[in-house]
């Protein structure tokens, strides 16, 4: 920070004030009084008193930048530190309240206001402004101002799913058996040999070739695509995602996805390890708990098929869904399922996975047939697991926690500029 300022007293590229004022921070670092300092810099005293409590007020913020964030960062923070204040400038032609008022109408429903739209643009918002009499007149420009002084995009939007289960404790539960089953998978594989593995289908999935060649990118030029295309047909992508090593183990791509098809996944993701222990995590999708899957896992578990019961009648463990799911989700079997939550898909660590696989190879692929579709998966899933495949990261535990990032602290500019924002904001709340 030292050698910043003594960089900006004697620099010309800088306003003059800010030279000055880094000159009179340096003096007082050596202990030079208020007058001694007015005296050398030809400066009222009280100018120089404002001037050192307002480094003073500041000089939390710049250490936290100093600790955190690149020196180029810190070099313009102090520059805006000595920069003169806002100047009142002439009267607002728009007084808080009604500042607060737009707000908060960018932050209604368009239909409300019976406007055939979702989002507010600053053109109607402008408009709106002006019939519900909040103005008598205003512009785009200053609507927007408006909008960016309080960080309001009323046209981004960002996509959610809201779970469906209506038992609270019993959505707790499973989310953080999913969690333990994570978190606990490392130190179970190296005591009792259990994977965990996560497991689920990409359906769907659209073998289309593009009616005219790809031209790729160039200097100063974006690639371009065709986009009419033939359809050659769809496929269906099971894969088994190993949550230890970070690697797909078992990928299964055909054009059908029912409950035999899954049985016959797991019975050859089982097989890649037979005498070891398996922990399957996965969604509710029905062929997940299926008869083919119960029957799957008795056999490979050692079971008796006759003490299964019948469906048809249903008697047993394959009576119902509910035992159907407690056999599968049975701890004391060597072979066990983890359910996660209903619409809580972001529990399943292999959909950052198929997310990978969406955006490498699916996105601008082009596919002369299924085959060539089915091989240029598997082709990648090889390749992603030789190059860059990685375990997830996860430290969600189920419970809720508070932001580890810590809030940067504001210089007396930013305090002052959060002044009037604060306001507005109290108003609308």
């Amino acid at each position: 920070m030292y050698q910043i300022l003594r960089s900006l007293s004697n620099q010309t590229v800088v306003a003059r004030s800010v030279q000055q004022r880094a000159l009179c921070i340096l003096l007082a670092f050596d202990r030079w009084t208020n007058s001694e300092i007015a005296t050398e810099l030809d400066l009222e005293r009280h100018c120089v008193g404002r001037w050192r409590i307002r480094w003073q007020q500041s000089v939390e913020a710049l250490l936290s930048i100093e600790i955190n964030e690149p020196t180029a960062e810190l070099r313009r923070a102090i520059i805006d530190v000595l920069c003169d204040a806002h100047r009142s400038g002439r009267a607002a032609k728009f007084s808080t309240q009604q500042v607060a008022q737009v707000i908060s109408l960018a932050s209604q429903s368009p239909r409300d206001f019976d406007r055939p739209i979702d989002s507010w643009t600053g053109r109607e918002l402008a408009d709106e402004v002006r019939q519900q009499q909040i103005v008598a007149s205003i512009s785009v420009s200053r609507v927007n101002e408006f909008l960016r002084l309080v960080k309001l995009k009323p046209q981004h939007r960002k996509g959610w799913c809201f779970t469906t289960e209506k038992d609270r404790e019993l959505f707790d539960t499973q989310v953080q058996e999913v969690c333990q089953a994570y978190l606990q998978a490392a130190e179970r594989q190296q005591s009792t040999g259990t994977h965990t593995v996560c497991v689920d289908e990409m359906t769907s999935l659209q073998a289309n070739e593009r009616r005219a060649e790809t031209k790729l990118p160039g200097p100063g030029q974006i690639g371009k695509i065709e986009c009419q295309y033939t359809r050659h047909g769809t496929l269906s992508l099971t894969g088994s995602w190993d949550v230890v090593t970070g690697q797909m183990i078992n990928t299964t791509i055909d054009e059908t996805r029912n409950a035999e098809d899954f049985a016959l996944h797991i019975r050859e993701t089982v097989a890649t390890a037979p005498d070891h222990e398996w922990v399957f995590v996965m969604d509710n999708l029905n062929t997940h708990y299926g008869e083919p899957i119960v029957r799957t896992v008795a056999e490979l578990i050692g079971m008796d098929q006759s003490e299964l019961g019948d469906k048809k009648r249903r008697k047993g463990i394959l009576g119902s869904t509910t035992t159907r799911r407690e056999f599968l989700t049975d701890a004391s079997h060597s072979i066990r399922f983890v359910f996660i939550p209903k619409h809580s898909s972001w529990l399943n660590q292999i959909e950052i996975i198929f997310g990978v696989i969406a955006k490498r190879v699916m996105r601008h692929g082009n596919f002369s047939s299924k085959k060539d579709l089915r091989d240029k998966l598997l082709s990648f899933i090889e390749y992603f697991n030789r190059t860059y495949a990685r375990p997830v990261d996860w430290t969600y535990d189920g419970h809720p926690k508070e932001s580890q990032r810590l809030k940067r602290p504001r210089t007396w500019r930013q305090k002052r500029q959060n002044t009037k924002t604060d306001e507005i904001l109290a108003l609308v709340a």
